[in-house]
């Protein structure tokens, strides 16, 4: 019996030292359980937290793809209004350059005429404006009153058509300007 003797007492040993080792290993397994639900606990809360995060980032992405597309929706307005714009410009500067050139042929044909008439070309310049009408000398004195008269009214005639011919060019002018 001696041999068995340590083997009974090892094993008495075992089993006398079996409830503390039991309730230490309960408690470690207690100790191990409440740690793996908080563990589980907070791996259900990262992973709430990175899906709304996610959403987040999605409707993020979302807004910025609209306002990207507004964007570049008015760039290209701005474009074809600013492409609208210079087409306009350069037609009417074509249009403007035509008439100027128009009303200078038609001034140049007015003046043409004028200086053509032997009355006219006495009392204008060839740039339009008024000069003094050259009288014979051996005339001067004999003029009668009459014969005033009438040179001032037909100056006055040819004033009041110069006055017109140079209205309408000015008409001309504020219409090519205003199309």
């Amino acid at each position: 019996m001696e041999l068995w003797a340590p083997a009974l007492s090892s094993s008495i040993s075992l089993v006398s030292l079996s409830p503390s080792v039991n309730f230490q290993a309960e408690d470690k397994a207690d100790v191990l359980n409440k740690e793996l639900l908080l563990t589980k606990q907070k791996l259900v809360e990262t992973e709430e937290e990175k899906r709304k995060q996610e959403e987040e980032t999605a409707q993020l992405k979302e807004i910025f793809r609209k306002q990207l597309e507004k964007a570049e929706s008015e760039i290209k307005k701005t474009t074809a209004i600013i492409a609208e714009y210079k087409q306009i410009c350069s037609q009417l500067s074509s249009r403007l350059e035509k008439q100027q050139s128009a009303s200078k042929e038609e001034l140049e044909v007015v003046k043409g005429k004028v200086m053509a008439c032997k009355h006219c070309s006495e009392i204008f310049s060839k740039e339009g404006t008024l000069k003094a009408p050259a009288l014979p000398r051996e005339g001067r004195g004999m003029e009668t009153d009459d014969e005033k008269d009438a040179l001032k009214k037909q100056l006055r005639e040819m004033e009041l058509d110069l006055a017109q011919t140079k209205l309408q060019l000015v008409e001309a002018k504020c219409k090519i300007q205003v199309t």
